[in-house]
């Protein structure tokens, strides 16, 4: 990760995010900090204070939660033009982070001081809306997760698993061990080995070494 200062146009600033008005974006140019997240570097981590939160500019992060067994659960990924709402709600309360974020490929993101959150609310119009619809967007995504944790078998969490990471992505392909997968979905490798075996039989899924390619 470089710990450079970069700057970033205000024009470039809004094509990512084309609902925050001109004024904000020469704003956030100003106080934020462009930085080149290479993948597989922590952005942030559970029980630390935030100081600064991420605006994706380009690339995807990862946000997920550990257990006291160290295993990780997957809430969701972020996109360009997306904000992590569950650390920018640990910034306004002032609480220690509840999630890891992590670049799921080499990301760009804008990190910005948590200082401006409280006034931007007020004095943004834009800013307060694409707040609101990101905990809509995010809130909308998680009951999701809730359902397909309390309704769907593991096979159709693993495909569902799987299109979603295309979403967020835009790749036809998952890059990462079997362990990878079973981290993500909370089970063990050996049932996800299992499954993606059945899959790759029904024509769904082309397994390589490390790779999954998505035939959907």
């Amino acid at each position: 990760m470089s710990n450079d200062r970069l700057k970033i146009s205000p024009e470039l600033i809004q094509k990512r995010f084309p609902i925050l008005e001109i004024s904000l974006c020469e704003l956030l140019s100003e106080v934020g900090e462009w930085t080149e997240v290479s993948k597989g570097n922590v952005l942030i981590q559970e029980d630390k204070y935030i100081k600064r939160f991420p605006l994706v500019l380009d690339g995807v992060l990862r946000i997920y939660r550990t257990d006291q067994d160290g295993r990780e659960s997957l809430l969701y990924y972020l996109k360009k033009g997306e904000v992590c709402l569950m650390a920018l709600t640990c910034c306004i309360e002032h609480f220690k982070s509840n999630v890891n974020i992590i670049a799921e490929e080499d990301t760009d993101v804008l990190n910005v001081p948590v200082k401006y959150l409280d006034e931007w609310m007020t004095k943004y119009e834009s800013w307060k809306v694409y707040i609101m619809r990101s905990y809509k967007s995010h809130f909308d995504g998680l009951l999701e997760t809730i359902d397909s944790l309390a309704f769907k078998k593991m096979d159709e969490r693993l495909l569902s698993f799987f299109k979603e990471y295309q979403r967020s992505t835009g790749k036809r392909y998952f890059q990462g061990t079997h362990g990878d997968i079973a981290n993500s979905l909370t089970t063990s490798r050996e049932v996800v080995s299992r499954l993606l075996k059945v899959l790759e039989k029904d024509g769904k899924v082309q397994l390589g070494r490390n790779r999954v390619d998505f035939l959907f």
